[in-house]
């Protein structure tokens, strides 16, 4: 074996160092934790928003895609109408 050490030694931290990066590394968290259940409610609320309209806005659609076909319909009648 050699007497080479394989890296430089670890420095030592400062306790007050240490302190700082657990303090921010536990903010951090807390934080997440807050925002992920602030905007879980909000985006819970629109989903269920959108759960009640999607009868309302699946007929509006409907009603719209058969105006289109009749209209369609009656476009392709008048051009192949036969005079």
């Amino acid at each position: 074996m050699s007497t080479i050490e394989a890296g430089p030694r670890p420095l030592r931290v400062s306790p007050l160092i240490k302190f700082a990066r657990w303090s921010f590394l536990l903010t951090g968290i807390l934080y997440g934790m807050y925002h992920y259940r602030r905007f879980s409610k909000i985006e819970n609320a629109r989903r269920e928003k959108e759960l009640r309209e999607k009868p309302m806005r699946d007929a509006q659609l409907a009603a719209e895609k058969a105006r289109k076909q009749q209209e369609e319909q009656q476009m392709l009648a008048d051009i192949f109408k036969v005079t």
